[in-house]
């Protein structure tokens, strides 16, 4: 299998990234994990667009995660519907390595991981119009002004993401930092081809099917409230 770096070493051709390669250190269990189950579990951009038959041994409703961080709500969502499918997306090894150790503790074979740019993981490696839903969950807000054009949602990326997601499919995302929200609501309010289900326009509710995540308890802790907004891709 190709080495998972040279995933990633597709994306330093662009000139601003959404993300920072940071040098974290994996745990011992976190290698042997990666060791073990990556050559089952991990995905390359070499294979092409993804096969669910040949990957996942079925036809099943498909989720992908961007930037699952370390797996935790990815793996609780995945053995809370065995039924569907999910792909996660993370370029940080721990967090790779930290849903690996996930998985086998809770015996779970419906997912599957990519260690790569979002961007390039849809462009090359999902086919048109296959997600059944879109998950990102407390992307980096990139806070200081200077570093907003680092900001993951942005109208390029989710006219690029419509791409993949079915008609009738779901974007979900997160953020409990309150200048993005309002970013991400002006910006796919006003993207063509997706509707807010929110009834005002503006955030839903907690989907039940989403797991409450370290992020969302230290935003609490921090009084920040915590926006889920919900978009159906016309």
């Amino acid at each position: 299998m190709t080495d998972s770096s040279d995933d990633l070493a597709r994306s330093k051709e662009r000139s601003v990234r959404s993300f920072v390669l940071r040098a974290g250190r994996m745990t011992r269990g976190q290698q042997n994990a990666w060791d073990r189950l990556w050559p089952h579990y991990g995905l390359s951009l070499a294979d092409g667009p993804v096969d669910r038959e040949r990957v996942f041994g079925r036809h099943a409703p498909l989720n992908l995660e961007i930037g699952f961080g370390m797996g935790q709500s990815l793996a609780e969502m995945a053995e809370a519907a065995p039924e569907q499918d999910f792909i996660g997306v993370e370029v940080h090894k721990p967090g790779c390595g930290a849903l690996l150790m996930e998985m086998e503790a809770r015996g779970l074979d419906n997912i599957r991981l990519y260690r790569a740019d979002a961007l390039d993981v849809l462009t090359e490696a999902i086919p048109e119009a296959a997600l059944d839903r879109a998950l990102i969950l407390f992307p980096d807000p990139w806070p200081k002004k200077k570093h907003h054009k680092r900001r993951l949602i942005q109208p390029d990326f989710v006219a690029t993401l419509h791409r993949y997601i079915r008609p009738g499919g779901l974007l979900h995302i997160a953020t409990d930092w309150e200048p993005y929200a309002e970013h991400i609501l002006e910006v796919i309010n006003e993207a063509p081809g997706y509707c807010n289900l929110s009834q005002d326009g503006t955030t839903v509710p907690r989907p039940a099917d989403r797991p409450l995540t370290k992020f969302e308890k230290r935003g609490e802790a921090r009084g920040h409230g915590v926006a889920d907004m919900l978009f159906e891709r016309q």
